[in-house]
């Protein structure tokens, strides 16, 4: 007997039990179907401010989903499974920190069983107290992930900012990585964020953003676009709330003015929209949930008039 599951019920499932369960969902958008060489052609690109270099809008998270047991073979495989196919799309942001357990270890095996990393994108963070703390986990994860320099490394959740922001910038010019940020999420301390992107030199900040959560929009997010710091949004499905309210519903129909063809779309495209965000970093250990997530980096998006409409049509669900 078949049973059906929700993206919800899955992210729910793998909040308790850390593990996976088979395919659920198969994307049905026409840009999931194609294959990864001819879905590269028209992906949407956004520009790092502070370099000019341009990063997928789409990305991939790696919070709860890589923290697995290593040792399981069957867990493994289908989280490398989930890299190679993330890399054969062509890559992107690929965000991780030393909070999410093994998940950068989990990220270093994939891309070693794999053997080449074309458009990798890597973002890491620093999470502890201290210097020399702090430089020792950075060099932790530069082993874990295996990779002879990494892209981004962040300072998660402002945690001893002022200690960890000149070390990342001296590591930077020493070329250890190429971009320095820091990170917050839920919604927390946007005012001490606020601070250190006015008095700060940042490439990259991350914050939560989605559309119940849509604070950032106040300062946060023109702050940004003013500064020219690249955003990243994390909890673009608020861990998988979003599902929860609104995926008993039917999608409006003039959803496919968008491209849209299922929720996530319709989530992670509201995102990219906006002018300040660079990606978004949905999280998943589903492949074909990836397909979908990858594809709203496809086709058309809305314009201001539609953003709004998208948010009346949740508001009267």
């Amino acid at each position: 007997m078949l049973v059906s599951i929700t993206r919800r019920q899955f992210i729910k499932y793998l909040a308790i039990a850390g593990s996976s369960l088979g395919s659920a969902l198969s994307a049905s958008h026409s840009y999931s179907a194609l294959s990864p060489k001819a879905a590269s052609a028209d992906r949407h690109m956004r520009i790092i401010p502070s370099t000019g270099e341009n990063v997928p809008a789409i990305g991939l998270g790696s919070w709860l989903t890589f923290a697995i047991d290593v040792d399981d073979k069957e867990e493994l495989d289908s989280r490398i499974a989930i890299l190679r196919e993330f890399l054969a799309r062509g890559g992107g942001v690929l965000d991780s920190s030393p909070m999410y357990g093994v998940a950068q270890e989990v990220i270093g095996k994939g891309l070693k069983r794999i053997g080449q990393h074309d458009g990798l994108f890597s973002a890491t963070k620093v999470w502890t107290t201290g210097n020399r703390q702090g430089f020792l986990q950075m060099e932790d994860s530069h082993q874990l992930w295996g990779l002879d320099k990494l892209d981004l490394m962040q300072v998660h959740n402002l945690l001893d900012w002022e200690t960890h922001l000149p070390t990342l910038h001296t590591l930077k010019q020493q070329g250890d990585f190429r971009y320095v940020g820091v990170t917050t999420s839920h919604g927390r301390r946007h005012d001490e964020l606020e601070h250190i992107m006015r008095t700060q030199q940042l490439d990259f900040v991350q914050f939560t953003y989605n559309m119940l959560d849509r604070e950032a929009e106040e300062t946060l997010l023109p702050l940004a676009k003013d500064k020219g710091i690249a955003v990243i949004i994390n909890r673009p499905f608020q861990r998988g709330g979003l599902f929860d309210k609104f995926e008993k519903y039917p999608l409006p129909v003039w959803a496919n003015e968008i491209d849209c063809a299922n929720w996530a779309q319709f989530f992670l495209k509201f995102i990219i929209s906006h002018p300040a965000v660079t990606c978004a970093i949905p999280a998943t250990s589903q492949i074909e949930h990836l397909r979908e997530n990858i594809a709203a980096g496809y086709g058309r998006l809305p314009d201001e008039a539609m953003r709004t409409k998208m948010i009346a049509y949740i508001k009267n669900l």
